[in-house]
């Protein structure tokens, strides 16, 4: 059974919407399923609804919910490792890469992908997701990462 581990799990919508995807698949209906993410109410009402998912089509996945500090253990074995972060939060992370270059007559129309506010972004969730990727080489070195995070090209973009 292959084993998918959601980093940003807080992210209800992302959640529902990829994992629940998934257990529609039959080859991944039986996954063991790791839901971390850094605030343990968000990353509960994941879990509840997960389950749901998981109870209403049937599906047989075993699904674990861990705290960010636990992201070792979670990743330990995984076959896939979906990276859904958002580093600082809406407030005052996504607000600030808006208002500072509206500061500045930097107008733009998306923050957290282009421009100033997609660097500022990037310069946030770049060395999170390092972090995760030096424990991925330690405990999955075989897994896959899919990025679902914003700036996506910036966070997987090769120097």
């Amino acid at each position: 059974m292959p084993k998918i581990v959601f980093l940003g799990a807080g992210s209800t919508v992302f959640a529902k919407n990829v994992l629940g995807d998934c257990l529609n698949v039959p080859s991944l209906r039986d996954a063991q399923i790791a839901l971390v993410d850094i605030d343990g109410d968000r990353l509960r009402v994941s879990e509840v609804m997960l389950q749901n998912i998981n109870r209403t089509l049937g599906a047989s996945a075993r699904i674990s919910a861990h705290l960010a500090g636990d992201a070792e253990n979670a990743l330990r074995g995984a076959d896939y490792v979906v990276n859904a972060i958002q580093v600082g939060g809406y407030e005052p992370a996504t607000v600030i890469d808006f208002e500072i270059p509206k500061k500045y007559g930097l107008r733009q129309t998306i923050g957290d992908t282009l421009g100033i506010g997609g660097i500022f972004r990037a310069l946030r969730t770049i060395p999170v997701m390092l972090d995760y990727c030096r424990i991925i080489e330690r405990v999955a070195p075989g897994a896959w990462l899919l990025n679902y995070a914003n700036p996506m090209a910036m966070l997987t973009g090769r120097v």
